[in-house]
C-alpha cells in the first residue's frame, strides 16, 4: 500500500485537516443501523448471501429504512445521495434517477457502479442510468455500499463500487401497509400504497405508487407509475419465490442550454420538443436451501425493456432490450469458537440484446452475452479477518447494421482484503485487486471505427483504511486508488462516423483516480445526532498527450452533512447540506478552458410529526433557490457549451398512515 500513500498529490493530503474536526463523529458503519436499533438486526450480503454483521463487507456502509424515513426521501437515489453523501449528477432527462458517482468518474461513472436490486442487476447493457425510482421506498430494507473495485463477486462494471437494495421480506403471521400522499410544487402529486402479509409459510407483498409533475425546467413534465410484489414460501431449510416489478415512465426532455447566457437569463427554458417514454418488465425466481453446513442458492430473471424518444410529430427511435440472468452459488461454513471459516463459489450467466428501429426498420441490433465463474474464501480468527477472491469471465459480443462488428474475449478480476481489530474501538482494513468493465452494447454502437468493437477497461485497485470509535462515535478515514487502462470514455473532441462528427466512446490513454475519504457518525444527545462524509479524488491521465491533465466532470471535493433530530415525542426534523466542488466541462481534456462549472451548495429539510398511525411531513430541496448545474459538454466557450440545468427549490407535503 505504500504507494497509495506515497503518490498521491499533496491537494490529496488538505481533507486530512478535517480529521481533527470529525474526531468526535461516528460513522454509520456496516454493522450499524440508527442509534437507537438494535446491532442483531442487521443482515448484509458481501458475500450474496444473508450474513450477521461479523461477516460484513470490509469497509462498507449500510442506510436503513428508518433513516430514509426519517430524511424522507422518496426512492433509493435520493437516500444513497443525501445520506450516503454520493455525489449524484442530474441525468439528461431529468428525472429523479441521477448519475451516482463513488470515486471520480465523471460521465461514465453511471457504468462504473454495479447496482442491485436482492442481488439482480438492474444496471445492465445500455448506456443508461439505473432506474432506481421504479423501487417502492417503503419496499426497501437496506441500502449497501460497498465503494471501490467489486468484479471478483459481481463481475464487469464495478471498478468505482457496488449498491445492493435489499428489500423486506413478509413476517410469518402479520399484515402490514402504509398509504402515502405528497403534493408539492410544480403540480408534485404522488401517491403509495404497499402491502405485506405473511400466513403459515407464505408471505406476500405488493407495492403500487405513481406520480406527476411539471418538474422544474419548461417542457420537462414526468409521469411514472410502478408496481413491485412478490410471494415467497419459507420452510425450514430455505425459502422459494418469485418477484414482478414492473415501471412506466413518460417524460418530456428539456434538452440543454447552448451557453452561460441563457442559463443565467433563465435555468428553467428549454430549446426541446423531444419526448420520451420507457417501459420496463421484470420476472425473478429465486430460490435458497441449506443442508447441513451448505448453502445452496439461485436467482432466474428476465427483463424486458422498450425505450422511445424522437421529436413531437416525428417518426421515433425504438430501443427494445432484453437480459436474461442465471446465478446459482454455494456457501460452506466451518469454525467454532474465534475461528470461522466462509467459502463462497458460484456462477453468472447473461444473456443480453438490443435493438434499434424506426417506422418498423431495424437499423441496429447487437448482444452480449457472458458466463463466470467466481470464488472467495474469508477466514475469521479472532481479531483478524483476511479474503481472497477470483474471477474469470467470458464474453461474446456483437452487432449487425452500419456499426456490425463480432468479438469474443476472457478477463479476470481478484482481490485480497484484511481486517485487523487491535482494540474494541481501533479497526485497520486494506485492499487490493483487479477489477474491469465492458463496453456495453450502446458504447459500442458509438465508437470510433466500424468493424472495430471498444477494448476491455481493467483497473488495479488498492486501499487503506482505518475506524476509530464506537457505536456512538466513529470516523473512518480511507485512502484509495485506482490505476486504469483502456478507459471507457465518450470524448467529444474526436470524429466518428457513427455520430457525425459529435464524438463517440472510446478507450482513453491510462488515467488514474487517488483520494480520501472521510466518514463520520455521532450521537451528540438523546435527540440530536449528526453525520458527515467528505471526498477528495483526483483524476487525471497518466500516459499519452494528455498526461498530467485532469479527466473532466470531476469534482475534486464534495462533502455532506446531515443533522438529525429525534425526541421521541412523535417529532422530528432532518436537515443536510451538500457541497459540489467546481469541475471541468466535459470535454476539455486538454484543460485549456479557464472557465469551469462551478462550485455550488445545496440546502435540503424535513420536519414531522406522528400521531397515532398517522404522520404529517413537510420537506423541501434547494432550500436556498440556488441556480447551479452539475452537468455540461463542450469547450466551455459561452457559445458552444450544453449545459443541463439542475432543479430549484421544491417543497413538498405529505401525509402517511400505516396499519
Amino acid at each position: 500500500m505504500k504507494s497509495v500513500s506515497s503518490n498521491c498529490s499533496l491537494a490529496a493530503w488538505k481533507p486530512l485537516a478535517l480529521a481533527s474536526a470529525l474526531a468526535t463523529l461516528s460513522f454509520p458503519s456496516v454493522a450499524q443501523t440508527a442509534p437507537d436499533q438494535n446491532l442483531s438486526t442487521v443482515t448484509v450480503s458481501g458475500s450474496r448471501f444473508a450474513n450477521d454483521p461479523s461477516w460484513a463487507p470490509i469497509g462498507a456502509s449500510v442506510i436503513t429504512s428508518e433513516q430514509m424515513r426519517e430524511a424522507g426521501v422518496n426512492n433509493a437515489n435520493e437516500a444513497i445521495r443525501k445520506i450516503g453523501g454520493v455525489f449524484g449528477r442530474q441525468n439528461l432527462n431529468g428525472t429523479s434517477d441521477y448519475a451516482l458517482d463513488l470515486r471520480g468518474f465523471g460521465s461514465a461513472s453511471d457504468q462504473n457502479v454495479v447496482i442491485m436490486v436482492d442481488g439482480i442487476r438492474l444496471s445492465e447493457n445500455e448506456q443508461a442510468t439505473a432506474l432506481m425510482s421504479s423501487i417502492p421506498v417503503e419496499s426497501i430494507e437496506r441500502i449497501e455500499i460497498v465503494r471501490g473495485g467489486s468484479s471478483v463477486m459481481y463481475g464487469e462494471g464495478a471498478t468505482s463500487g457496488t449498491i445492493q437494495i435489499i428489500t423486506k421480506r413478509g413476517a410469518a403471521g402479520a399484515t402490514s401497509g402504509s398509504l402515502v400522499g405528497i403534493v408539492g410544487s410544480r403540480e408534485y402529486r404522488e401517491m403509495r400504497a404497499s402491502l405485506t402479509k405473511g400466513w403459515d409459510n407464505f408471505s406476500l407483498d405488493a407495492n403500487l405508487s405513481g406520480l406527476k409533475t411539471d418538474n422544474y425546467r419548461d417542457h420537462n413534465a414526468l409521469r411514472q407509475d410502478n408496481f413491485s410484489g412478490g410471494l415467497q414460501w419459507a420452510y425450514k431449510q430455505g425459502r422459494i419465490g418469485v418477484r414482478i416489478d414492473a415501471a412506466r415512465q413518460d417524460s418530456q426532455l428539456a434538452g440543454s442550454l447552448s451557453n452561460l447566457d441563457k442559463f443565467y437569463q433563465n435555468p428553467r427554458q428549454s430549446n426541446s420538443i423531444r419526448n420520451a417514454s420507457i417501459d420496463s418488465d421484470r420476472y425473478t425466481l429465486f430460490a435458497e436451501h441449506r443442508i447441513g453446513k451448505w448453502e445452496l442458492a439461485a436467482d432466474l430473471s428476465q427483463r424486458y425493456k422498450r425505450a422511445v424518444s424522437g421529436n413531437q410529430g416525428a417518426i421515433p427511435n425504438i430501443y427494445d432490450g432484453r437480459v436474461t440472468q442465471f446465478s446459482p452459488r454455494a456457501r460452506y461454513l466451518t469454525g467454532s469458537g474465534d475461528f470461522r471459516n466462509e467459502l463462497v463459489f458460484g456462477s453468472d450467466f447473461s444473456k443480453s440484446s438490443r435493438r434499434l428501429s424506426s417506422n418498423g426498420i431495424v437499423s441496429r441490433s447487437g448482444s452480449q452475452d457472458s458466463s463466470a465463474f467466481y470464488i472467495k474464501d474469508e477466514i475469521n480468527s479472532g481479531k483478524a479477518r483476511v479474503s481472497v477472491g477470483a474471477r474469470r469471465e467470458y464474453f461474446d459480443q456483437g452487432m449487425t447494421g452500419t456499426r456490425a462488428y463480432d468479438q469474443s474475449f476472457g478477463i479476470n478480476a481478484a482481490d485480497i482484503q484484511a481486517n485487523y481489530e487491535f482494540t474494541p474501538l481501533l479497526n485497520v482494513f486494506a485492499k487490493v485487486g483487479r477489477s474491469y468493465r465492458v463496453a456495453n452494447i450502446d458504447e459500442n454502437s458509438g465508437s470510433t471505427k466500424s468493424g472495430r468493437a471498444i477494448k476491455p477497461q481493467t483497473s488495479n485497485d488498492y486501499e487503506l483504511g482505518t475506524s476509530l470509535g464506537n457505536a456512538q462515535q466513529k470516523v473512518i478515514v480511507k485512502l484509495f486508488r485506482h490505476d486504469l487502462k483502456n478507459e471507457i470514455y465518450y470524448d467529444r473532441s474526436i470524429p466518428s462516423d457513427a455520430t457525425s462528427g459529435f464524438g463517440a466512446n472510446t478507450n482513453l490513454d491510462p488515467t488514474q483516480r487517488e483520494g480520501i475519504e472521510l466518514e463520520g457518525r455521532a450521537k451528540l444527545s438523546s435527540a440530536f445526532s449528526v453525520v458527515a462524509i467528505l471526498q477528495h479524488v483526483s483524476a487525471k491521465f497518466t500516459e499519452g498527450p494528455y498526461a498530467g491533465r485532469e479527466v473532466t466532470l470531476v469534482p475534486k471535493n464534495n462533502a455532506t452533512m446531515r443533522l438529525n433530530w429525534v425526541p421521541g415525542n412523535g417529532h422530528s426534523a432532518d436537515i443536510g447540506v451538500q457541497w459540489v466542488d467546481k469541475q471541468r466541462y466535459g470535454g476539455d481534456f486538454s484543460n485549456a478552458c479557464t472557465a469551469r462549472i462551478p462550485a455550488f451548495t445545496t440546502v435540503d429539510g424535513r420536519y414531522a410529526i406522528r400521531s397515532g398511525a398517522w404522520e404529517f411531513a413537510v420537506s423541501g430541496t434547494n432550500l436556498t433557490g440556488k441556480d447551479y448545474f452539475s452537468q455540461a459538454f463542450g469547450t466551455c466557450a459561452n457559445n458552444s457549451a450544453s449545459i443541463y440545468p439542475d432543479p430549484g427549490r421544491a417543497v413538498k407535503f405529505s401525509a402517511r398512515m400505516d396499519f
